[in-house]
């Protein structure tokens, strides 16, 4: 069937449309043009234990003769469990050719994820759960409370460095300037990274200072262009503030930035913020890349992020 087979195109619209209607916020337009969508999934719809965002790619020949490029972002998703959530995504593609697989996807995703909610049951809270639902009355006892969990987040995250990882230098860290928002601070710091090493070096060397340490949530992520691979090495955290650390990821994804680390670091002041604290995150985020001169514009990058995609796509087809 020809990519612009006009049947294929509206099979594609119209499959867009319902996933939209059925998972509302959760279904993210990255770029409509070069048909880029994501969706964070969770394992249930109130506090979830465990999200990951799948981001997708749309050939015009898809859902006819082509399946999705797709991408899974989570922090906890390594080894075994990506190897067999992939071969599950990919024996349903071929279950169903020809067909509309992305709410099959979705829910195989959420099917998994249940799983590993119900079998980490045992194991007690999850304090990478806090969130912005914190009691006003609290706010005078706000830098005891927040000192044990900040110890545990740096067990959780793993910042131990070996002595290989001493050998490589620690990347220049800069800050950006802080946002206020109804008694509630965003800071973002930044690094040129290349290597997971060095990412887990920035973050301990952040941690030094007493005032980050103390930050009710530090959320990064980070983008490696591996050359030889022609491929990106990226992954993020929300710590503690959910959703967040993938939409900052989404954000360096849509400004096409590599090889850095941007970590926003926010004081909570009391007071909800509701949607805007992941608007003042964003925000922190691009000012400190635009700062750093990892980009010019959102319009610019935006448009480079098309072309890129449009290589890697071209290149995946090659290689098939």
């Amino acid at each position: 069937m020809a990519a612009s087979d006009p049947e294929t195109a509206q099979r594609q619209i119209d499959e867009i449309d319902a996933l939209s209607s059925i998972y509302g916020d959760d279904w993210c337009v990255v770029d409509e043009d070069e048909r880029i969508f994501c969706i964070k999934i969770s394992d249930c719809l109130e506090q979830p234990k465990w999200t990951l965002c799948l981001q997708v790619i749309l050939p015009s020949e898809y859902p006819a003769s082509a399946p999705p490029i797709y991408q899974l972002n989570a922090p906890w998703l390594r080894g075994q469990d990506y190897i067999e959530l992939t071969n599950s995504l990919e024996e349903i593609y071929v279950k169903n050719l020809g067909e509309s697989i992305l709410y099959l996807w979705v829910e195989k995703i959420r099917e998994v994820l249940i799983e590993k909610s119900q079998s980490s049951d045992a194991a007690g809270p999850n304090i990478e759960k806090i969130t912005e639902e914190i009691d006003e009355d609290n706010e005078d006892d706000y830098s005891l409370e927040y000192q044990p969990v900040q110890e545990d987040t740096i067990k959780t995250l793993n910042f131990v460095i070996s002595e290989s990882q001493e050998d490589e230098e620690l990347p220049p860290i800069n800050h950006g300037n802080p946002i206020s928002d109804r008694r509630s601070t965003f800071q973002a710091h930044l690094a040129p990274v290349v290597s997971p090493k060095q990412v887990k070096m920035v973050l301990a060397k952040l941690y030094e200072n007493k005032k980050i340490a103390s930050a009710t949530h530090n959320i990064y992520a980070y983008r490696i262009y591996c050359e030889d691979k022609q491929t990106y090495l990226q992954d993020c955290e929300d710590d503690g503030e959910t959703a967040a650390g993938g939409r900052l990821l989404h954000l360096m994804q849509i400004l096409n930035v590599r090889n850095v680390l941007v970590v926003v670091s926010r004081w909570y002041g009391g007071i909800l913020l509701g949607p805007d604290r992941f608007k003042h995150i964003n925000n922190c985020a691009r000012n400190i890349l635009v700062e750093c001169s990892y980009t010019n514009s959102a319009e610019e990058s935006s448009k480079q992020l098309g072309k890129n995609k449009r290589v890697r796509k071209d290149k995946k087809r090659t290689e098939h």
